[in-house]
């Protein structure tokens, strides 16, 4: 059994499972599954807001489909999510994602 197989069956027990569904989307991003990724990514902000590896993973997804104004605004909600739990690496990786993107 694959890595998104076995991820799926893990999934059937625990369908909103931050970790699990963050590693799905992982999955579809080395498939090249974009169109997948995001929406997971997007049902991971509405389950677990302060999953704050989401707001980078999702900011990188759409700098690729080049809707830059939206992956800085990702960028920016992850920074104040991170700085609220106090999560510092996640805010210097948001942080810098941020910053490539304004000086582009």
């Amino acid at each position: 059994m694959d890595r998104k197989s076995q991820i799926l069956e893990f999934l059937k027990e625990s369908p909103q499972d931050a970790f699990l569904n963050y590693a799905l989307a992982q999955e579809h991003i080395g498939a090249g599954n974009d169109a997948e990724a995001e929406e997971i990514f997007r049902h991971l902000l509405l389950w677990h807001p302060n999953y704050v590896a989401t707001y980078y993973h999702l900011g990188k997804l759409l700098e690729r489909k080049q809707e830059v104004d939206a992956a800085k605004e990702m960028y920016k909600n992850g920074i104040e999510v991170a700085k609220s739990i106090k999560e510092q690496h996640a805010l210097s990786e948001l942080q810098s994602a941020l910053l490539e993107l304004e000086y582009d």
